[in-house]
């Protein structure tokens, strides 16, 4: 199918009215902006040191009973500023979305991002991975692509939520070639794996084969909320976003549960990963040395953070938290934070409805209800160059309605950029830093001023 460039153009004001030429899951708003909870302070992730961990084998689904946090390793709530309603910005702008393989159809892209060399040879390119197990290499302006790996016969498609979720190249790709990967896993027991392939570095368009290393893989009770983003810190420790397991309202009560992975975020050492020990436990992990907690958590108190990022220029993490029923949000991960589910639904009583105590959580930065959409879209903290105006905004999008809003990351109203008629899937960038929207329909969408 061919996608004709997308040329609306729209001024981003903290009051907009309706943007014209979508087609959402939802009712009309007359103020289509999420609400501002919190203005955080960023600190930038620490350096590490770590312990190793043995060979990767299955984490089963956790036990019932609980691991609690002791008061010293429990972050106090959050204290939400005064009511941040929409107001005009600042100094407004204007974006635009142009489709960038006009042309090419890809096959529900689920992660972009950018790619030392493009199919000719030179550089540098973008990488895009689809959910049924492909990842390919393009050049930014080309329709030619290579197929750098294609594990679909590996791969789970059950239902909407599983499959190819995430990639993420490393640090040092250059010398390592190492290949980042995270996926549903056919067969059972029902799984989610982390895997390292490694590229021939002679041959970047080309994984050497047999060279998977499974890292870790955990199992999923069910086939929904299987999280899905592999980012690396400025640390250099790779942080992994898992659901809660899925089903609907935890049934299980991961999310509170220290005592397993599913509801978390985690952050391991994979530097010197090998087949004995795949990863390394950093020794600064907030739940290091507590009795019934897995060392490997980093955040918990979460439902399915579907995409989160790195602020290139603070270092500070942004995770998407998709909701049950009534609200999505926006969160700022710090160590050892609790982010409530299923005792809050964003700052709202979820378990029980009524009087629950949120002692101990971190409010989310900003939520917004289903008047506005249904599954938030995490994005990234814009930091290239061709959009001054933009510069220090976290870009999300709800998946449902199609709206894209920018949330100022030192304070300030957040602005609705544009509502596609399509479903808003994933962000990444290329090498210039510049933001790329994926679509479900199999459209790369780059903004430009």
């Amino acid at each position: 199918m061919h996608h004709a460039p997308i040329l609306r153009t729209l001024l981003a004001l903290g009051l907009l009215a309706a943007t014209v030429g979508a087609s959402g899951c939802t009712d009309e708003d007359e103020s289509p902006i999420p609400t501002r909870v919190t203005t955080p302070t960023a600190t930038a992730t620490a350096q590490a040191t770590a312990t190793a961990v043995p060979a990767a084998t299955a984490t089963p689904v956790a036990p019932e009973a609980t691991a609690s946090p002791d008061a010293t390793s429990t972050p106090t709530a959050a204290t939400p500023d005064t009511a941040a309603t929409p107001g005009a910005t600042e100094a407004p702008f204007t974006v635009r979305f142009e489709e960038v393989f006009a042309g090419r159809e890809f096959d529900r892209p689920v992660e972009i991002g950018a790619y030392p060399v493009e199919p000719d040879g030179t550089g540098p390119g973008l990488f895009v991975a689809e959910q049924e197990g492909r990842i390919l290499v393009l050049g930014p302006n080309r329709e030619d692509a290579v197929e750098l790996l294609d594990i679909s016969e590996q791969v789970s498609r059950v239902g909407n939520e599983e499959g190819l979720l995430s990639v993420a190249l490393d640090p040092q790709f250059d010398e390592t070639g190492s290949l980042w990967v995270y996926y549903s896993v056919r067969g059972t027991p029902r799984m989610t794996r982390l895997s390292r392939f490694t590229v021939d570095l002679a041959d970047p368009l080309r994984v050497e084969p047999g060279s998977e290393l499974v890292v870790l893989e955990v199992e999923q009770p069910y086939s929904n909320h299987n999280g899905g983003a592999i980012r690396f810190g400025p640390d250099g420790m790779l942080y992994l976003g898992y659901g809660d397991g899925g089903s609907g309202g935890d049934p299980r009560g991961h999310g509170q549960n220290l005592a397993t992975l599913l509801g978390s975020i985690i952050r391991i050492d994979v530097r010197e990963a090998s087949p004995a020990a795949p990863y390394a436990v950093p020794a600064d992990n907030p739940f290091v040395g507590m009795a019934g907690a897995r060392p490997e958590v980093w955040a918990y108190g979460l439902r399915n953070p579907w995409r989160m990022a790195f602020d290139a220029e603070t270092g500070a993490l942004w995770a998407a938290d998709v909701g049950q029923q009534e609200v999505e949000e926006i969160d700022l991960i710090e160590p050892g934070g609790n982010y409530g589910w299923n005792v809050l639904e964003g700052t709202h009583c979820f378990q029980p409805a009524e009087g629950c105590d949120a002692t101990g959580t971190v409010l989310p930065v900003a939520e917004y209800g289903h008047n506005l959409g249904c599954s938030v879209t995490g994005g990234v903290v814009y930091r290239g160059e061709a959009i001054p105006a933009l510069d220090g905004h976290y870009l999300f999008a709800d998946y449902c309605s199609g709206r894209l809003w920018a949330l100022p990351v030192d304070g300030g109203a957040i602005v609705e950029l544009d509502r596609l008629p399509r479903e808003v899937a994933s962000f990444g960038t290329d090498a210039d830093g510049e933001v790329h929207v994926l679509t479900f329909d199999g459209a790369v969408l780059r903004i430009v001023p």
